[in-house]
């Protein structure tokens, strides 16, 4: 009861070709990939968006410094 052998796993693949056909299997293939390449392009968007707002947070940062130490020496 170990493992399948390569006749168990052909025995499937001919049921399941049987049961649903090649053009079935094929169309389901193709929505697969397309799901897949759309998330992918989504990932790389997201990560240009994150990139985007961290520069965002850097820059009103690095004003809010710069404000603040004008401020400093404005009391001095």
């Amino acid at each position: 009861m170990g493992s399948f052998s390569i006749w168990h796993w052909l025995i499937v693949l001919a049921i399941v070709v049987l049961v649903f056909g090649t053009k079935k299997l094929r169309n389901v293939g193709g929505d697969l990939g397309g799901a897949i390449k759309n998330f992918k392009s989504s990932m790389k968007e997201g990560e240009a968006e994150g990139e985007r707002h961290s520069a965002e947070l850097i820059e009103q940062r690095n004003a809010q410094r710069a404000t603040s130490e004008q401020q400093e020496k404005d009391k001095v």
